[in-house]
């Protein structure tokens, strides 16, 4: 998963990108709060970011504000770095739209599995996101259906938007997303049979 660590401590920077690349993860690195926020509201953004509270430009806790005020497909899950470790300093950062909340100093292990719960909280988000998109896409095409469609009586060809006639099945193939196989019914297996013992000519026996 791709991580974006902000922190202006050079030597904490090295220890956390170390230990996280280790797991798998790529994580892109920046010492600024400044950076951070044109990282995150650039398309693609990291689908979770670990901002150290006091840095420059902007603090972890107003990145956390910022980017909960923005719109996404899918919210970055946001952990916060701090050496300030009062009740009043974790509500303030959990306010302001952080997931969770890491004092320092701090045991890479328990850093490590803070980060695999974002890790599944994201993509849970993500599954439900792709889930929605689905069903949107769907009803699209169910309203695209709504409605009288025009269709001869005899051919059974329908009349489309552009006031051209069209098959039924290629009609509903572009509106629809429905794929159609072709097959003979029975009933007209055994018409296209009769019509065809009528044309055949008929054998006389020979004496």
């Amino acid at each position: 998963m791709k991580i974006l660590l902000a922190d202006d401590d050079a030597i904490g920077r090295r220890l956390v990108e170390r230990a996280l690349g280790k797991s798998g993860h790529e994580v892109l690195v920046v010492s600024d709060g400044a950076e951070a926020w044109r990282i995150l509201a650039a398309p693609g953004p990291p689908a979770l970011a670990i901002l150290d509270w006091m840095m420059p430009g902007l603090t972890g806790v107003e990145l956390c504000r910022k980017l909960r005020e923005a719109v996404w497909p899918v919210e970055p899950y946001l952990i916060v770095l701090t050496s300030r470790g009062e009740t009043s300093d974790v509500v303030t950062a959990l306010q302001a739209g952080a997931n969770d909340y890491v004092t320092k100093p701090f045991e890479i292990e328990e850093l490590r599995a803070r980060v695999s719960v974002g890790e599944r909280v994201v993509t849970l988000q993500q599954q439900l996101s792709d889930r929605v998109r689905a069903l949107e896409e769907a009803l699209a095409h169910v309203r695209q259906l709504q409605g009288l469609i025009p269709i001869c009586a005899w051919c059974r060809q329908v009349r489309n938007d552009g006031n051209f006639w069209e098959q039924v099945d290629s009609y509903l193939e572009k509106r629809s997303g429905l794929q159609f196989t072709h097959a003979i019914c029975p009933t007209c297996r055994e018409k296209e049979s009769a019509a065809l013992r009528k044309i055949r000519p008929q054998r006389t026996p020979r004496p």
